[in-house]
C-alpha cells in the first residue's frame, strides 16, 4: 500500500510539473497563472498598469497625428494698411496658414456670414425647401431696394436680405438652433440675445438678431473649422443640403477658371462705424492642393473704407495666389 501511495505521489508531482511548464511556455501570459498563486494582487496591478500605459501611448500617438500645423504668413500686402486677419486651412496636409494669428483666434460677431448656418439648418431640418422658399414682403421699405418685394431663398442669400433670415431663424426656433450650433461647435454658441437687442446700430426687429453685433461670437479660425465640418469629407449633413447651399454660395471668379470659390460676406457696425467685415467659405480645385477652407476678417480702421466687399476681394486674391504658389 505504501509503495502504491509513493507511486501516486510521483505521478502527481510529474503532472504538476508538466502543468507548470506548460503554463510558462504559454505565449499569452502563462506566467500569470504562476504569479497569481504567489502574489495575485501585485501581478494584477502590473498587468493593469501595462494595459493603461499601452492605451495612453496609443492616445498620445493619435493626438500627435491629429494635431494640425499652424504657419504664420505675411499677407500684409493684400490688406494695404487695413486691420484684419486671414486664415486658410488645407486638410490635405492638415495645415493652418494664418495672418495675424493672435487676432484670428479672437471671437467677433459673424453678422451675415451666419446666413450660411441658418440656411444649412433650415434646409437640413426642412424648415423650407430651396424650390419652395418665397416669403412675402411686409410692405416696409428698407434701405436696400432688393429687399422691398417678395423674395426666395436664393435671392435672399445673394442680396443678404436680413428680414428674410429673421423670419427663417424664428421658424427654426431656439431649441433646434441651439442644438445645431452645439453640433457645429459654432464659436460661443450663444443665442441668448435672440431678439438682437444688444445691437446698438439698429432697433428694428426685422433687421436684428443674436448673430448681428450681439451675443453670438466666432473667431476667423473657428469660421474655417465650421466650413470644414459642413463641406469636408466627414460632413454629417446630407448631400442635397450641401449642394443646395453650394449653389447660392458660388462666387464667379473668371481669372481662375480651374478654381471654384464659395463663400458669404458679412458686415456689422457700431455707432455707424464698420467694426466687422467678413468673407468666409471654401474653394474647390483639381490641383494637388485640393479643397481649402478660408476666412478673411476686417476690423475697424479709422480713415479707411472697410467693407465686406473688400474682405471678399482680399480673400479671393489670397486663395488664388495660394493655389498658384
Amino acid at each position: 500500500m505504501r509503495g502504491k501511495c509513493n507511486c501516486l505521489k510521483a505521478i502527481y508531482c510529474i503532472t504538476a510539473c508538466v502543468f507548470i511548464l506548460a503554463g510558462c511556455s504559454d505565449s499569452r501570459g502563462g506566467k500569470k497563472e504562476i504569479f497569481l498563486e504567489n502574489n495575485e494582487q501585485e501581478m494584477t496591478k502590473i498587468e493593469v498598469d501595462s494595459v493603461s500605459t499601452e492605451a495612453n501611448t496609443g492616445n498620445d500617438t493619435e493626438s500627435m497625428v491629429m494635431e494640425p500645423e499652424i504657419v504664420d504668413a505675411d499677407w500684409s500686402g493684400y490688406f494695404n494698411g487695413l486691420n484684419g486677419e486671414a486664415v486658410i486651412y488645407n486638410p490635405s496636409n492638415r495645415r493652418y496658414t494664418m495672418y495675424h494669428s493672435e487676432a484670428a483666434l479672437t471671437r467677433r460677431s459673424p453678422c451675415s456670414t451666419f446666413k450660411i448656418i441658418s440656411s444649412l439648418i433650415a434646409l437640413e431640418n426642412e424648415i423650407f425647401e430651396a424650390k419652395d422658399s418665397t416669403r412675402t414682403w411686409s410692405g416696409e421699405v428698407f434701405w436696400n431696394e432688393d429687399w422691398n418685394k417678395d423674395i426666395d431663398f436664393e435671392e435672399a442669400f445673394r442680396t443678404s436680405c436680413v428680414w428674410y433670415y429673421r423670419q427663417v431663424v424664428d421658424d427654426i426656433g431656439k431649441d433646434i438652433m441651439q442644438k445645431e450650433l452645439n453640433r457645429l461647435q459654432y464659436g460661443n454658441c450663444d443665442i441668448s440675445d435672440w431678439e438682437g437687442r444688444l445691437n446698438t446700430n439698429n432697433n428694428n426687429r426685422a433687421l436684428t438678431g443674436f448673430w448681428i453685433e450681439s451675443s453670438l461670437l466666432i473667431s476667423p479660425k473657428e469660421q474655417v473649422e465650421v466650413m470644414e465640418r459642413i463641406f469636408g469629407q466627414n460632413s454629417d449633413y446630407s448631400e442635397m443640403t450641401r449642394n443646395e447651399l453650394k449653389q447660392v454660395m458660388l462666387v464667379s471668379n473668371e481669372e481662375n477658371t480651374d478654381i471654384s470659390i464659395y463663400g458669404k460676406t458679412g458686415m456689422g457696425k457700431a455707432k455707424n462705424i464698420v467694426v466687422d467685415a467678413w468673407f468666409t467659405g471654401f474653394a474647390e480645385s483639381q490641383s494637388p492642393e485640393g479643397n481649402i477652407y478660408f476666412c478673411v476678417h476686417l476690423g475697424r480702421t479709422d480713415g479707411m473704407n472697410v467693407s465686406s466687399s473688400l474682405a471678399k476681394e482680399i480673400a479671393i486674391q489670397i486663395v488664388s495666389d495660394y493655389y498658384s504658389e
